[in-house]
């Protein structure tokens, strides 16, 4: 039985020279960051190449990783702070929600018709629809907390900020989230009836 490495001796591996294990770190954390990504550029073309932007810097920045925290909060931050830039330099505007059916495609593996998973793939699309609608902070922060299941600590680390004040913008973000939902749902209703 092989035993699966731990990102940190994935890590020191490729500083002592095996720079082909950054593979592997890059397939364990891959969908993640670009989901993240796309939350930020709202489309697949931007969202790929932030992504790989983030993966390239964080090879290049490898040797800085303390190890004080989890690899994944350090990439976040990268990822982060690469889209923003891309953002701010391509001064993005437009939104797309149909790019998100990609995200809800990969989520589900399944490809036999099952209830269940299609009534959780339209239960993922309104919430991948009504997280479209906020705004980046805000959907960055429900993403980590609810799909990257960082501590408000880890999040505070990835976004530059103190941990209560994660909480704080957590909370309003999930009220937001709430009245998306609602206005969505709504539309839905208005639809069958």
């Amino acid at each position: 039985m092989q035993q699966v490495e731990t990102d940190l001796d994935l890590i020191n591996s490729i500083l002592v020279g095996d720079t082909g294990n950054y593979a592997l770190l890059v397939k364990r954390h891959q969908r993640f960051v670009f989901t993240l990504a796309l939350r930020f550029a709202k489309n697949r073309e931007d969202a790929e190449e932030i992504a790989q932007d983030c993966f390239i810097k964080a090879y290049k920045a490898l040797g800085t990783f303390k190890q004080t925290s989890k690899f994944s909060t350090w990439l976040y931050t990268i990822t982060y702070t690469t889209a923003m830039t891309y953002l701010r330099k391509k001064k993005l505007n437009s939104s797309s929600i149909d790019d998100e059916e990609h995200v809800l495609e990969l989520a589900n593996k399944d490809s036999s018709f099952d209830a269940d998973a299609v009534e959780k793939k339209s239960t993922y699309r309104y919430l991948n629809e009504a997280i479209e609608m906020l705004l980046p902070d805000d959907a960055a922060i429900i993403t980590l907390f609810y799909k990257g299941e960082q501590s408000l600590e880890e999040i505070g680390q990835a976004l530059a900020m103190d941990p209560n004040t994660v909480k704080v913008k957590l909370h309003r973000a999930r009220h937001r989230l709430k009245e998306k939902l609602q206005f969505l749902l709504k539309e839905e209703v208005k639809e069958l009836i």
